[in-house]
């Protein structure tokens, strides 16, 4: 896929103010510190797309990119660790479940985890409450370039083995490196592949 136009639409503080539902919407979502901006901005090609912060927390807001004026891209808060008041980080996750649990055109949610750290119980259950809700979901592995080809492995190998205690197969998984542009062709692609299945769909239901 190629991006020739992404725009900024609106930030939402809630799924009421949300645009209307009536494109394909791709959400990415993770614990606070991430690199989910860095990353939005390298699938996009656009740097300063999405704001970057140094400090966790930056997203407090239900962010919506028209992608070529035919799909959203969706920055959601990040959850876990912030700097910020309990019922304000609060307030964003509960914004953030309802869009997840309600948003009739979320195609995928991307969620992503950081490739350095053991598996972590907040990720894993995050990825379970997606499961048992039928919310289709991806996995991306960020900040690859931090670490050696052998941790990486070492890392998605102990992701795969927690979660295949509970789940029967694996959700599609993404390594990512916004430095190293690593993962782009692959997501876009796979975003692509995505917004002709639903167009096929839609169509078979015209006819």
């Amino acid at each position: 896929m190629i991006i020739r136009s992404a725009t900024y639409i609106r930030s939402s503080p809630a799924l009421k103010q949300c645009p209307s539902p009536d494109r394909p919407e791709f959400g990415f979502i993770g614990r606070s510190n991430v690199g989910k901006s860095s990353l939005i901005n390298m699938l996009t090609g656009w740097s300063k797309l999405a704001k970057i912060s140094g400090q966790p927390g930056k997203t407090r807001t239900i962010n919506h990119f028209l992608i070529n004026d035919k799909w959203y891209l969706v920055d959601l808060p990040g959850y876990g660790y912030a700097k910020v008041p309990a019922k304000m980080r609060d307030k964003w996750t509960e914004a953030s479940r309802e869009y997840i649990l309600k948003r009739e055109n979320l195609a995928c949610l991307f969620v992503l985890l950081d490739s350095r750290l053991i598996p972590q119980k907040q990720d894993i259950d995050f990825m379970e409450f997606l499961g048992r809700s039928h919310v289709p979901l991806a996995r991306v592995f960020t900040k690859a370039d931090k670490i050696s080809q052998s941790a990486l492995k070492k890392s998605i190998q102990q992701y795969d083995d927690e979660m295949l205690k509970n789940w029967e197969t694996l959700p599609v998984t993404f390594i990512a490196s916004a430095v190293k542009k690593t993962g782009r062709e692959e997501i876009l692609d796979f975003i692509e592949e995505s917004l002709n299945k639903l167009s096929n769909e839609v169509r078979y239901k015209k006819e």
